[in-house]
């Protein structure tokens, strides 16, 4: 399967969703985009009491999260949600995992997609829900096993440079046009210009999970844009046939990474950042750029000075624009819902299937996806526009082919493994070729 063929189909229900949106009519702008659903769609107030659990392994939205528990509840009394979330520096294949061991589940679990295989003895068959017929086209392939679908899509997302607008206008001394930014040396260009304007040119969040989890991977998808070709590519990791040393994608990936080093605000202490000082200086205005992705809106949001003028640029692997990778940002379905079905009752997975169909069709559930998680949604019945800027620009990115297939599929403990070799590197306390063998080798042990 080619890459342009999700991406077209994911375009043709986004363009479909916004074109409903807009012609929706004023006096009906909480319409869930279902006929026949009202804003109670996916209540229940018969039986007794229920209580169930989601472990949530999106820290960011985890304050939305609660608040989403709340208004099920008004709509569903006898049954309560309680939020669990993934420690920090935890997977959450390890905690999902540690629970199973401990014989206490969560009733929902919060997995990402690479993760649902490893847990399909465990969890319920989904296959028969109706939130089936409104998922985006193949948003469920991924977590479809012998004919089953194991998972709900939650949120389609997306990753790159974000760049804060009134920083990079003020820069370049006019408008500023992301689409100039397609090359290696187009992009330090723009960190040149910043510095000169007073203001860092970006921040690197050192974080293991963005380094291991979505940096790196840009190496194994920029591969190529057919999908098959980049399933191809990890194969040959996993075999040590493919030779990263020489491998031009990931050489002019590490070389933007040494760039980014060298402009980077926190350089002379470069593994001292946390994830939340990244959405402060970006939001402030003090650095231009961030990698990071659309999930990070509700916290740039809250130290807005841009008016909310926020955008993507790719992350650039060479200095030929026409290259693969410089004019696309990555973008897939991430999270992925389970259902617990080995110690949860059957009353607590029905509790647990009317929450996924609360999001899907109610207004509330709506609400929560798109205003207030910044969500963007895997169901083409959901015709609510995207409030936040990173969103939009994730989808106009998708409306115009010019994105590139996540690595959804990763080993578990990719990002903690290798996230580590890239923070070392990142550190200065390994070089290029010590950062290369770590990678393969790693992919060496991976079955």
């Amino acid at each position: 399967m080619k890459s342009w063929k999700w991406v077209q189909a994911l375009a043709m229900s986004l363009i479909v969703a916004m074109a409903v949106s807009a012609c929706g009519g004023s006096g009906n702008s909480g319409n869930s985009g279902n006929s026949g659903n009202s804003g109670n769609a996916g209540s229940t107030n018969e039986g007794s009491d229920v209580e169930i659990t989601l472990l949530n392994s999106k820290g960011e939205i985890q304050a939305q999260l609660e608040e989403a528990a709340k208004a099920f509840k008004e709509d569903n009394p006898k049954i309560t949600l309680e939020i669990i979330p993934v420690p920090a520096g935890q997977s959450p294949f390890e905690k999902a995992s540690a629970l199973y061991a401990s014989g206490n589940p969560a009733t929902i679990t919060m997995l990402d997609t690479g993760d649902v295989e490893k847990f399909k003895d465990r969890i319920l068959d989904l296959s028969g829900e109706k939130w089936m017929a409104d998922a985006v086209d193949r948003s469920t392939a991924l977590t479809t096993f012998d004919g089953k679908n194991y998972a709900f899509p939650l949120a389609i997302e997306g990753y790159g440079f974000i760049y804060n607008k009134a920083v990079v206008d003020q820069a370049v001394g006019g408008t500023f046009d992301p689409a100039t930014i397609n090359t290696t040396s187009a992009l330090e260009d723009l960190f040149k210009k910043i510095e000169a304007s007073g203001k860092a040119p970006l921040i690197i969040s050192p974080m293991d999970w963005s380094l291991g989890a979505h940096y790196l991977p840009l190496a194994y998808a920029g591969q190529s844009a057919d999908t098959e070709a980049v399933a191809k590519f990890v194969e040959d990791l996993k075999a040590g046939k493919a030779d990263l040393a020489s491998n031009a994608v990931f050489n002019g990936l590490i070389d933007t990474f040494d760039v980014m080093a060298k402009y980077n605000i926190d350089k002379a202490s470069p593994l001292s950042g946390t994830y939340e000082r990244g959405p402060e200086v970006l939001g402030k205005g003090e650095v231009g750029i961030w990698f990071q992705g659309n999930w990070a809106w509700p916290q740039i949001s809250s130290f807005d000075t841009a008016s909310g003028q926020y955008g993507f640029l790719p992350v650039p692997v060479s200095n030929n624009a026409d290259d693969f990778g410089n004019t696309q940002i990555s973008s897939a379905v991430s999270k992925r819902l389970v259902l617990d079905k080995e110690k949860n009752s059957a009353e607590q997975q029905a509790a647990a299937k009317a929450f996924l169909e609360w999001m899907v069709y109610s207004e509330k559930g709506q609400d929560f996806l798109v205003n207030k998680a910044n969500i963007i949604p895997a169901f083409k019945n959901i015709t609510l526009e995207a409030k936040d800027p990173l969103a939009k620009s994730i989808s106009e990115h998708i409306a115009k082919g010019k994105t590139e297939d996540s690595m959804s599929t990763l080993p578990a403990d990719h990002w903690a493994k290798l996230g580590a070799s890239m923070q070392k590197y990142l550190a200065g306390a390994a070089d290029r070729a010590v950062l290369t063998k770590e990678i393969e080798e790693y992919w060496k042990t991976v079955k």
